[in-house]
């Protein structure tokens, strides 16, 4: 009961006049409250400090008079008054950036917000609630200037991220740079400049990407890296390529005379593009500079700032490691590649019988494999027929290539016997005294006289392609018997090799090759047969030479394996 008399007061003192009064004087927000003709009826204090005039002053004066002004502060039109069009329409109504005078004299920008006041539903007035519109601006400038700043940076991080992706992808240099210039310019900058060294004492400008892509004129020029210089060359290229830490240089840093002739032509190059600020940092780390990465902004109204500066910082290192991972991949390329073609032994020369191979390296950006072939006569005069493909793409495959190379010419010469038992011996032998894991491969014997015939061919095939067979008389056939394990596979017995037998007519063409020739990322193996097949009988009665060019050629593009190609043709 006691509490129902004290919740009774609460409500009671809440619908007295005086309670309303209080609140209207305490709000943190300025208001005046004007009648259905403008005046003003009542003013809290906050309008009070926001208008600087007295409520008193302002009690019964016209709202439009007293405080409505244009940006010049003359007198604005009472037709042109929304405040006064709303009490006309007796609705609600905003406005945004009106001027009015304060008591001071001075102007001040004034949004507002007004609503009807009715009691009965009789037409009172109007409640205005008014703030400052300059102090909002001011407000509204700073959040959009965060905002900015936010997105500013997370394009700056994807920015990078997209660059880490991008860059992984690929182990050739120049496309590297082709990759990183697109990705760089326009988002990050106007123009964008690659200086790589080249041995210890040169620096060459690879790249230029500018709005319309790679800039040739400005890459063409060699110099040499002053290295006497460094002490007392203001140029912020030579500084990074000794070492030093990013350098960002404002407009009047541009135009600072060269110290040496390497630093010369970095400024020419800035002159010429007319930048207004640039950024100039190492491809790597001071411990291991690979070059030097410059950017630049050609805009006076947005030039680089410190964050950018750590940014393209933080690219500069990952460029450094992916061309360093390249230069890399580039020695041990050649050195596998040279040692491939080294072991690959030519082709004898018995009677009026044609042979003809290709290596054809993996393309730029991938790694040599473990592919080869072979011929050579055994003591009865046989000829041998070997197309072979470790597994694994590196050097070490090309070293386990090479001794498969040497061991299957020692067994094959040792004793006679089916290429099947030769094929079991080796892959006997495989665990104990090679590093191969696992191969595949062809080996074939060629019966008959080599200058008359009749040729039969035997042979077996661990796990390899089969041999494509070309009759002067249009067709083709796979040979696809004789298959067996992959050398390597373990569950071989001696003995247990499969030997096929095939008849070669004159004229007849025979294809060893390796999976590289038919296999196409996105495309299956029969697919590749066919398509080796279709291209093999065009060119059936082309010169061997030009058949074996012809097929790496016309076969399509994509591949990422190296090709061997070994190809016998009997006289007609």
């Amino acid at each position: 009961m006691v509490e129902d008399m004290g919740d009774e007061r609460r409500c009671r003192s809440a619908a007295e006049p005086d309670f309303w009064r209080q609140v209207v004087r305490r709000l943190g927000t300025a208001l005046i409250v004007v009648d259905p003709t403008g005046r003003i009826l009542a003013a809290n204090p906050a309008a009070e400090r926001l208008l600087g005039r007295a409520a008193a002053a302002m009690r019964g004066e016209d709202a439009h008079d007293l405080l409505h002004r244009d940006a010049a502060g003359g007198p604005v039109p009472r037709e042109q008054c929304p405040l006064l069009r709303s009490l006309a329409e007796r609705a609600e109504a905003r406005g945004e950036g009106e001027i009015c005078l304060r008591g001071d004299g001075r102007l001040t920008a004034i949004s507002w917000s007004a609503s009807p006041l009715r009691d009965d539903s009789a037409f009172q007035g109007m409640a205005v609630l008014l703030t400052d519109a300059a102090g909002n601006r001011s407000t509204r400038r700073e959040r959009a200037a965060y905002t900015r700043a936010l997105e500013d940076r997370t394009e700056r991080l994807t920015l990078v991220a997209e660059i880490t992706d991008v860059l992984g992808q690929t182990l050739e240099i120049d496309e590297a740079l082709a990759r990183l210039g697109r990705l760089l310019v326009p988002r990050l900058a106007d123009w964008a400049a690659v200086d790589l060294r080249v041995g210890t004492e040169q620096v060459h400008r690879v790249a230029v990407t500018g709005p319309g892509g790679r800039h040739a004129a400005q890459e063409d020029w060699r110099e040499r890296l002053p290295q006497t210089e460094v002490g007392r060359a203001h140029s912020p290229l030579v500084q990074v390529l000794n070492g030093g830490d990013p350098v960002l240089q404002r407009e009047a840093d541009v135009t600072e005379p060269a110290g040496s002739a390497l630093a010369a032509v970095h400024s020419g190059f800035l002159r010429a593009v007319g930048a207004t600020s640039a950024i100039t940092v190492p491809l790597g780390s001071a411990r291991q500079v690979a070059g030097a990465l410059t950017l630049v902004r050609t805009d006076p109204e947005s030039p680089f700032d410190t964050e950018d500066l750590k940014v393209v910082g933080d690219i500069g290192r990952r460029v450094g490691l992916v061309i360093d991972n390249a230069r890399r991949f580039g020695r041990q390329r050649a050195v596998a590649e040279a040692m491939q073609r080294n072991l690959l032994a030519p082709l004898p020369r018995l009677g009026r019988l044609q042979l003809a191979a290709r290596y054809q390296p993996a393309p730029a950006g991938s790694q040599v494999g473990g592919d080869w072939y072979d011929a050579f006569e055994l003591k009865d005069g046989t000829l041998a027929l070997v197309i072979g493909d470790v597994v694994g793409h590196d050097l070490t495959a090309a070293a386990g290539m090479a001794q498969l190379h040497g061991i299957l010419r020692s067994l094959a010469w040792d004793r006679t016997g089916p290429p099947g038992a030769v094929v079991d011996r080796l892959d006997d032998a495989l665990p104990a005294i090679t590093t191969v894991p696992m191969a595949t491969l062809v080996l074939a014997l060629l019966e008959g006289s080599p200058h008359t015939g009749p040729w039969t061919l035997r042979w077996t095939s661990a796990g390899h392609p089969p041999p494509l067979l070309l009759a002067q008389d249009g067709q083709a056939q796979y040979l696809e018997a004789g298959q067996g394990l992959l050398l390597g596979a373990g569950s071989s017995t001696v003995g247990s090799r499969p030997n096929a037998t095939q008849s070669l007519p004159p004229g007849s063409t025979l294809l060893l090759y390796t999976d590289g020739l038919i296999e196409i990322p996105g495309s299956d193996l029969d697919t590749g047969l066919t398509r080796l097949r279709h291209h093999a009988l065009a060119l059936a009665h082309e010169p061997l030479d030009t058949l074996c060019d012809q097929l790496l050629v016309r076969m399509p593009p994509g591949n990422t394996d190296d090709v061997a190609l070994l190809a016998l043709r009997m006289p007609s």
